[in-house]
C-alpha cells in the first residue's frame, strides 16, 4: 500500500547489482493501485517525482488505500530508473482477477495481490508485457482477511422423499 514492497525489491536489486552478483538489467517494477485510490499513478502520468494526496480514498483493497505515500518519491524513482510503469484497475477486475486466481490456482489472495495479477493482464493486452517475459506478482496476505469480496451462491437441498 504504501510502496515498501516495490522500495525494498528496487533497493536490493541495486545492491546486488553494485555488488556484482546481478549482471543483467534491472527487471521492470510497475506500481499497481486501484482507481479508487491512485495517488502514484497520477503522479507517474504527469511524470511527478512525488503525488499529491488524494482525496475520497474508496477501494475494497483496504492494504492499497493509501492516499499520501511517505516514501511515494522512493516508488516513483523505482519506476522511473526501471523503465516500468504504474496501472491502476478497478475494484471489479480486482475481484474478478482474485476469482480466477481462486479457480485455477486453487489461491484465495487478498484484492491488494489480485490487483497484481489485474494489472499484470491489463499491461499483457496492451503489449507492455509480451508472451515470452517472465513475471512476478507479489501477494502479502491471504483472502480469509476479506470474505466480503467471495460471493457464494450454495445450492440449497429440500427434503423429499429420497432423504
Amino acid at each position: 500500500g504504501g510502496g515498501v514492497g516495490i522500495i525494498g525489491i528496487y533497493k536490493a536489486f541495486k545492491e546486488l547489482q553494485e555488488m556484482g552478483w546481478v549482471n543483467e538489467r534491472m527487471p521492470r517494477l510497475v506500481a499497481v493501485q486501484s482507481t479508487g485510490c491512485a495517488p502514484i499513478i497520477k503522479a507517474w502520468e504527469e511524470g511527478q517525482t512525488a503525488s499529491e494526496f488524494w482525496h475520497n480514498a474508496k477501494t475494497l483493497a483496504f492494504g492499497i488505500t493509501v492516499p499520501k505515500a511517505l516514501g511515494d518519491f522512493l516508488v516513483l524513482e523505482a519506476i522511473y530508473k526501471t523503465n516500468g510503469c504504474a496501472v491502476s484497475v478497478t475494484d471489479e477486475k480486482i475481484i474478478q482477477a482474485e476469482n480466477m486466481l481462486a479457480s485455477r490456482e486453487g489461491a484465495f489472495v487478498c484484492p491488494e495481490g489480485a490487483a497484481t495479477l489485474s494489472a499484470a493482464l491489463k499491461l499483457a493486452k496492451t503489449g507492455w508485457i509480451s508472451s515470452n517475459e517472465n513475471v512476478v506478482l507479489l501477494n502479502t496476505g491471504s483472502g480469509l482477511k476479506y470474505p466480503e469480496t467471495v460471493k457464494i451462491e450454495p445450492k440449497i437441498l429440500t427434503v423429499d422423499d429420497h432423504l
